[in-house]
């Protein structure tokens, strides 16, 4: 982390900060044994120019982990070089095209990951409907607001691909349970082609689903999907007040191992946003930090066991 001639108040915003996080309980991440993956709704982040404390929170916030997910990017990348000067030279990113209409509300998706622990692998998508033919065109008959972003990247002997999206709002919750319904059904199929970059497959982002009682859950997990064990606790709400579960992370299980039981959410709020900007109203504290808070878990990448068990248990049956 490279904050640099930072002044006193902010200085002392990370120190306070960083007990916030402390709280979180993260555990390092181990070269080639572990990851430490977060998604995370940064509000608007690109809209307007942050502050330069709200820029050194935010990539205090991301230096925990070692590939987020981030959603809400907007069009306009200069805060993101901003944070990734402060995460250092061995941090990169890779987004998707903003989408300019009201329904894309001019977002990206991004992964920002550090290189030390992971790597890009080479395959980075949009995610599409499925299509079929009509006269002479294919076209689709869903509509996905925004598109998922798929990208592959490896840790260790661990390869997977990364899927992060942001579900639509609106006044529909029908419309948003077949969106939901859609993109479960493209994951599934994904882990199922011959060809696939993998079969791993982590799920992540703002779904808009308050709890996993509702339907909108029930459809996201409805074709195989999973959520980890260390995140299946109602506690872990992802809005300021703790309460409603919109940000998800899922898999699509290969190694019933992949994960630990570390997992939770990073509480930077603590309501009481006063302590890291005393002259702004919660609103306003949500448009230079974010309404949201950000999500993560930890994968084991060491899987040469789980491989190893899995060609025994073939050559046995």
């Amino acid at each position: 982390m490279f904050h640099g001639n930072i002044s006193l108040e902010v200085a002392e915003g990370l120190k306070l900060l960083r007990k916030r996080i402390e709280a979180a309980e993260i555990p390092s991440s181990k070269l080639d044994e572990t990851l430490n993956i977060a998604t995370w709704n940064i509000r608007e982040f690109g809209k307007k120019q942050r502050s330069q404390a709200a820029i050194h929170y935010i990539a205090e916030i991301l230096g925990q982990f070692d590939l987020i997910g981030l959603v809400e990017l907007r069009d306009n990348l200069s805060d993101l070089k901003r944070v990734l000067e402060i995460l250092g030279p061995y941090w990169d990113a890779i987004y998707s095209d903003a989408i300019l209409d009201a329904g894309g509300n001019r977002e990206r998706i991004c992964y920002a990951y550090d290189s030390r622990v992971v790597r890009f692998n080479g395959m980075a998508c949009e995610a599409s409907p499925p299509r079929k033919k009509q006269g002479a065109e294919y076209i689709s008959e869903e509509s996905w607001w925004r598109a998922p972003y798929v990208a592959s990247f490896k840790a260790g002997n661990y390869d997977f691909l990364a899927f992060t999206t942001h579900v639509r709002w609106g006044d529909s919750e029908e419309n948003r349970q077949k969106e939901i319904e859609g993109l479960a059904r493209w994951v599934e199929a994904k882990s199922k082609e011959k060809h696939a970059e993998d079969a791993d497959i982590i799920v992540m982002g703002d779904f808009n689903i308050p709890s996993r009682q509702s339907d909108l859950f029930k459809a996201v997990v409805a074709h195989g999907l999973e959520i980890p064990k260390a995140l299946a606790e109602d506690a872990f709400g992802t809005n300021l007040a703790r309460d409603k579960r919109y940000d998800q992370i899922l898999h699509m299980p290969r190694f019933s191992e992949s994960f630990t039981n570390a997992g939770g959410v990073v509480d930077f709020y603590a309501s009481d946003h006063k302590p890291l900007f005393p002259n702004l109203t919660k609103t306003e504290f949500t448009y230079e930090m974010s309404d949201h808070l950000p999500l993560w878990i930890q994968i084991n990448t060491d899987i040469d066991g789980m491989i190893l068990d899995q060609l025994i248990q073939r050559k046995t049956k």
